[in-house]
C-alpha cells in the first residue's frame, strides 16, 4: 500500500468521519486518496477536509518538531491499536518509539493530598527505572507528579486533551517541554484545539488504551479517573489502585475499586506482580495487512470485510438519540458481537448512528 500522509489526515479530520468510519473506508478503499473520492457516495455526503488546512497542519506539527503516527504506521502502539474506536492519527511530540514500549497508566485526583502525590511520584519513578513507560494525562495533581516521577526514573507519556501545542493545565508548558525532549506528548485533537469537557473522556481512553493496566492513586466518587479505570476493564486491562483513608473523600472511588477487586498497589512489585502480558488480537484495521497490500479492493474483489450483515432495521429500533451501551444492544438484538460491530459501523458510514467513546452507541439526529 502507498501511503498518502496528506490524504489520511484529512480522512481523518474530516466532520462526520469518527474512528470507526475511518477504519471501515481505509479496509474497504486501501488508500487515503481512494477513500477521500468515495466520501460524496455517501448518504450524508461528506465534504472532505480542505487540503489547504492538512498542510498547514502538517508544516505546523514539523516547525514543532513534531510527526503525526497513523493508525498503520508501525510506530502506532499496538494496544491501543486494539480498541474499535483508536484514533486513526496522533499528533506526537518527541520519542515516538515510546509508544510501543509496555506502558502502565498511573492517574488519580486533580486536588491530591500531598500524601498523594508523593505516592504516584515515587511510584512512578520505580516503575520507570523497571522499564516501564508510565502514561498519565498530564493533568494537576496525581497526573503531574506521575509524570515528574517517570522523568526521574525513565520514560513517561503524556496524553492531551487539547492540541500536543496547547499545555493545559497551563502551569505544565515546562513539564511539557521536558517530556517533549525525553519521553513523549501526543494527541488526537488538531493543533490549536482548546481542551473542551468533551475531550476529557476521549483522552481518558487513550490513556488506558495504551496501558498495560492503570493505576488509580486518590480519586472521589463520580471522579474524570474512574472513567479511565472502567476504560481499562472494558478492554482487558488490569485495574490497580491505592489504598487511602475513609475518611478522606478523595480515596472512595479508588476505595470502592479495591472492594470491587482492583489490585491493592502500595509498591512497584504490586504491579509487576499482576502485570498482564499484551494481547495478540490482530485489530480491525490491521497495519501489516495493509502494509502488505492486503484483500483485494471493492474495485477488484469482495469487499475485505465481507458483506454488511442482515439486522440493521432491528438495530436501529433499539438505538435513540441517547447514547447506549454496545453491549445492551447485543444483548437485546439476535446478531453475534462481530455482525453487530459490522452492523453498527455500515449505519455509521451511512450517517444513521454515532459510535462513541466507552463503547456506547447512539442514533445521528438525522438518522
Amino acid at each position: 500500500m502507498t501511503r498518502d500522509v496528506l490524504a489520511m489526515l484529512r480522512l481523518a479530520r474530516t466532520d462526520g468521519v469518527g474512528p470507526m468510519t475511518f477504519r471501515r473506508l481505509m479496509a474497504r478503499h486501501r488508500t487515503g486518496a481512494a477513500a477521500l473520492a468515495a466520501l460524496p457516495s455517501l448518504s450524508r455526503g461528506l465534504e472532505p477536509f480542505p487540503e489547504a488546512g492538512a498542510k498547514h497542519e502538517m508544516a505546523a506539527l514539523a516547525r514543532l518538531g513534531g510527526r503525526f503516527v497513523f493508525l498503520d504506521d508501525p510506530l502506532y502502539p499496538p494496544l491501543l491499536a486494539l480498541l474499535p474506536d483508536a484514533p486513526p492519527v496522533l499528533a506526537v511530540l518527541g520519542d515516538a518509539s515510546l509508544l510501543a514500549a509496555p506502558a502502565v497508566a498511573v492517574v488519580g485526583a486533580r486536588n491530591a493530598s500531598s500524601a498523594g502525590r508523593r505516592v504516584a511520584e515515587e511510584l512512578s519513578e520505580a516503575l520507570a527505572a523497571k522499564g516501564l513507560t508510565v502514561v498519565s494525562g498530564l493533568a494537576r495533581g496525581i497526573d503531574t507528579a506521575a509524570h515528574e516521577g517517570a522523568l526521574r526514573g525513565g520514560g513517561t507519556v503524556a496524553v492531551l486533551p487539547g492540541g500536543v501545542d496547547v499545555p493545559y493545565p497551563p502551569e505544565n508548558a515546562g513539564l511539557v517541554a521536558r517530556i517533549a525532549e525525553r519521553g513523549a506528548v501526543v494527541s488526537e485533537t488538531p493543533l490549536g484545539t482548546a481542551p473542551l469537557n468533551r475531550h476529557f473522556p476521549k483522552r481518558n481512553r487513550i490513556v488506558a488504551g495504551l496501558s498495560l493496566g492503570v493505576v488509580v492513586v486518590e480519586a472521589a466518587h463520580r471522579s474524570g479517573t474512574l472513567i479511565t479505570a472502567r476504560l481499562a476493564l472494558e478492554h482487558g486491562r488490569e485495574v490497580f489502585a491505592v489504598p487511602g483513608s475513609p475518611l478522606d473523600p478523595r480515596c472512595r472511588g479508588s476505595n470502592d475499586l479495591l472492594r470491587q477487586g482492583a489490585h491493592l498497589t502500595e509498591t512497584a512489585e504490586d504491579v509487576f506482580e499482576h502485570l498482564p502480558e499484551a494481547p495478540r488480537e490482530a485489530p480491525l484495521f490491521d497495519p501489516a495487512r495493509m502494509a502488505s497490500g492486503g484483500p483485494e479492493s471493492p474495485e477488484t474483489g469482495p469487499d475485505p470485510l465481507g458483506p454488511p450483515p442482515e439486522g440493521a432495521a432491528e438495530i436501529i429500533e433499539l438505538i435513540g438519540l441517547s447514547p447506549v451501551s454496545v453491549d445492551e444492544v447485543l444483548r437485546r438484538c439476535h446478531l453475534t458481537a462481530p455482525e453487530l460491530q459490522a452492523v453498527l459501523t455500515d449505519l455509521e458510514l451511512e450517517g444513521r448512528v454515532e459510535l462513541l467513546p466507552g463503547h456506547r452507541v447512539m442514533r445521528s439526529a438525522n438518522g
